[in-house]
């Protein structure tokens, strides 16, 4: 997400990033796959397991108090990580919502975490947006099915602090200080570069934006999702406005753009899925290049070549959040599962599915790179724009009053 005022120390980890684009043909998923067999059967079964459990289940360490767990900012609060992990396996829950098991390879990391714990992993809404993960929290607040943690958008994460549990996971150290709020309210993951994928077989190569305004792209053109509620659609319309000559603090011409493709009959304001992608009704997607990597992967199988473009200039790139709900039904869960996704393990796998993760630097130092996972990375001919958070939130303010123009 640039003219460009980026923040040094959060592209740290990016400019290690050697991303190539190009129409590369091996490129992924949209963001938005369904559950898999076994989260979905989890999810179902949760529901009456998870009612059966009562909250003073969630016990901390020895004590097994689930007012401890709630409010423990660290894994020496549990007396360590053995106390950690005992407390999360009484509770022997977890609820995620909004992480699409080929979403920068969410699908292994939820397998690898339940393995190695023996805690049912609970996959909520999977196709969610960041805004409905914050009102699946407020909504079922107090509830056993309410999420455990949270993996968001920025300008979704930002407005909605008051809703996290702040905690500091043993790797704290290991996350550069611009990728994490100072008292553990929320820290970053993963990145990757918004990019455009589309049916190369079918529309042959695409070397600009003006070309999805041609006739031959006529309803076939979308946005993962709504950019006033989901993280990727709102890096899309940022790399859009970019493209267009605009910068972090001019958007307009996204809005400009938008609306011609929207009056030349090409964009199409639907969500799209594996499934779209596949029957051929979303045949161009503007998307995170991680889900570009897995739709093609899955669109090799038909024959089909799922390339992926990135205007110069205009290559977005933003981190997703990681927090804890404070309100969390299962809080020693919640913070082994954070404790989790900052091991190198975890990142690896999420490395291995074409998202940067954000311990890339200091695992590159430790010598805890997965190379062939590192192979997975795509690569970009210029450098990745990340919007400040002043920029994130103008941005936000700026679309809430301008999308129902396109969308509405």
């Amino acid at each position: 997400m640039r003219v460009h005022r980026m923040r040094t120390a959060a592209l740290a980890g990016i400019a290690a990033l050697s991303m190539v684009v190009a129409a590369c043909g091996s490129s992924g998923g949209t963001g938005t796959p369904s559950q898999s067999s076994s989260e979905s059967s989890s999810s179902q079964s949760s529901q009456s397991s998870s009612s059966q459990q009562s909250s003073s289940s969630s016990g901390s360490g020895g004590s097994g108090s689930s007012a401890d767990a709630k409010t423990a900012t660290s894994a020496s609060d549990f007396g360590g990580m053995d106390g950690l992990v005992a407390a999360a396996k009484k509770e022997g829950q977890l609820n995620v919502i909004a992480l699409p098991p080929d979403w920068a390879n969410y699908g292994a990391i939820i397998k690898a975490f339940s393995a190695k714990y023996g805690i049912t992993v609970n996959s909520q809404n999977p196709n969610g947006s960041s805004a409905q993960e914050i009102e699946a929290a407020k909504t079922n607040a107090g509830t056993n099915t309410a999420p455990d943690v949270f993996d968001l958008g920025p300008a979704v994460a930002l407005a909605s602090t008051d809703m996290f549990a702040p905690y500091k996971v043993q790797a704290w150290a290991d996350i550069p200080d611009a990728n994490k709020e100072a008292s553990g309210l929320w820290f970053n993951d993963y990145t990757g570069v918004m990019s455009v994928g589309y049916n190369k077989t079918k529309f042959g190569e695409i070397t600009s934006l003006n070309d999805l305004l041609g006739a031959k792209f006529k309803g076939t053109f979308a946005l993962n999702g709504n950019p006033t509620q989901a993280g990727a659609a709102f890096s899309g319309f940022v790399m859009v406005a970019l493209a267009n000559g605009g910068s972090p603090d001019n958007l307009q011409p996204g809005i400009d753009f938008f609306k011609k493709a929207k009056d030349a009959g090409t964009f199409i304001p639907i969500d799209p899925t594996p499934a779209t992608i596949a029957s051929g009704q979303t045949g161009v997607v503007i998307d995170w290049s991680y889900n570009q990597l897995s739709a093609a992967q899955q669109l090799k199988k038909q024959g089909v070549d799922w390339a992926m473009y990135v205007p110069d200039n205009a290559a977005v790139g933003s981190y997703y959040v990681q927090a804890i709900n404070k309100g969390a039904p299962h809080p020693a869960a919640a913070r082994l599962w954070e404790e989790f996704l900052y091991t190198p393990e975890a990142q690896n796998l999420y490395m291995a599915g074409g998202a940067q993760p954000v311990e890339f630097e200091a695992m590159k130092k430790a010598g805890t790179l997965d190379a062939t996972a590192e192979a997975s990375l795509p690569k970009t001919s210029s450098p990745i724009i990340q919007l400040t958070d002043a920029q994130q939130k103008a941005a936000s303010t700026f679309l809430n009053s301008n999308w129902s123009k396109i969308a509405g």
